[in-house]
């Protein structure tokens, strides 16, 4: 091979070589701007949802809230029967964590606008621990509470404090302590929640509850009695439209 054949050889690999180096950086500059879009869409969708989150539990009065002889609370408006949004809810449950933060302040919102009867129904899905007992601790307590609004503060309270499926958590210091927070007044709640009175009723209502409603899990939203899709329960605007259109 000629000195001259060689030198073009190596040129034509430098060149392919350029080529794909080229090529290479063409794709590391698409994929990060890739990943900026999608940055910036998943930053600006949750500034909208916090601003959403905001509007909705910032307006309106609030409704009187009723704690119910069978555990169950009753958010509504004197003479509000319809539509009805009930509500089977677990404290321990990490998707209903998730319900409360994106669509709890949309259903006091449509309360206290006289839209709608919210039915909070507590109740126990898990079978094992540490989540079992977790779950039993936080809804027993919950039932040492009278006081409707003092029971929705609390209510908010074990969903922000709630801990993690694979620890024991909702300790009765800490229950008591929330309670405080959250301005339970009754004398008794402290005793009320050591004393754990209220698992064996919890436990019954739990049971019946989800047989007769068919549960399969939490949270489970229901609209006069028909379940709603996670796509319409979980999403603010088209929960209101929901329970708007069927309050027409």
């Amino acid at each position: 091979m000629s000195k001259r054949t060689s030198e073009a050889a190596r040129a034509r690999i430098a060149a392919q070589r350029e080529a794909l180096r080229k090529q290479e950086q063409r794709k590391r500059i698409t994929m990060i701007a890739t990943i900026a879009v999608i940055v910036v869409i998943a930053v600006a969708f949750t500034v909208w949802s916090v601003q959403q989150g905001t509007a909705e539990e910032t307006s309106g009065n609030a409704a009187p809230v009723t704690v119910e002889k069978d555990g169950t609370v009753v958010m509504a408006k004197s003479g509000v029967t319809a539509p009805v949004v009930d509500v089977f809810e677990d404290f321990q449950c990490p998707a209903c964590k998730q319900f409360e933060e994106t669509s709890g302040s949309t259903l006091k919102n449509l309360a206290a606008e006289g839209k709608a009867k919210v039915v909070y129904h507590p109740i126990t899905i898990f079978t094992q621990e540490p989540t079992k007992g977790n779950s039993l601790r936080a809804a027993s307590a919950a039932r040492c509470i009278t006081d409707g609004r003092q029971w929705l503060a609390f209510h908010d309270k074990l969903y922000k404090n709630q801990p993690s499926e694979t620890v024991t958590g909702f300790t009765i210091d800490e229950l008591i302590k929330w309670g405080k927070e959250a301005g339970v007044t009754a004398e008794d709640f402290d005793n009320c929640v050591r004393q754990q009175r209220n698992v064996a009723a919890h436990q019954q209502f739990s049971a019946q509850t989800m047989s007769a409603q068919k549960l399969t899990g939490t949270p489970t939203v229901k609209l006069n009695g028909k379940e709603l899709d996670t796509n319409v329960a979980f999403v603010p605007n088209s929960l209101r439209d929901a329970v708007e259109s069927a309050g027409k």
